[in-house]
């Protein structure tokens, strides 16, 4: 198998991958009927939602609207020579990989185990015997889902608050 790949040599090089992508993200671009601001940035969705869909380990965050805001009255402007290498600087520039955050992370780690005793010590409480009929595989990610949203929600709640 080694000697096998060894012939296969390295593949394409970064800037002529980059290039087809764009070259194939930039026809799909194209193919919109772009009339406005709200086409247009429906365009650059519809773009993300099919990288973040194509790529299913990543996930890359969507530009804010001040900046497709910004690119597309640049884009409005210019010339179609210069559309195609506007909308390849604007992707190169604003394309972003999705960090989770520490808060994230640490609770989807400790959910599902304090869920199990959160479960085990209400199955012993008289009131709470209703959780017995609950199966595991449903109760555990149940709490996890909700602990994830509770986090998110609370987190953007907080830095809008600050940020105000």
């Amino acid at each position: 198998m080694g000697l096998f790949m060894s012939f296969m040599g390295k593949g394409l090089p970064t800037t002529q991958m980059m290039s087809l992508v764009m070259g194939t993200l930039h026809k799909q671009f194209i193919q919109k009927d772009i009339e406005n601001l709200e086409d247009f940035h429906k365009a650059i969705l519809d773009i993300f939602s099919t990288v973040n869909a194509a790529l299913p380990g990543k996930h890359y965050d969507l530009p804010p609207l001040k900046e497709v805001q910004a690119c597309y009255e640049e884009w409005k402007s210019a010339d179609e020579s210069k559309k195609k290498q506007l909308f390849i600087d604007f992707m190169k520039k604003e394309v972003s990989l999705s960090k989770l955050d520490d808060s994230t992370l640490i609770t989807g780690l400790v959910t599902p185990p304090a869920a199990m005793v959160a479960k085990k010590a209400g199955e012993r409480v008289p009131q709470l015997s209703l959780i017995k009929a609950i199966p595991d595989v449903v109760f555990v990610p149940s709490a996890t889902i909700l602990a994830l949203v509770t986090v998110k929600l609370s987190r953007n709640f907080f830095l809008e608050k600050i940020a105000a």
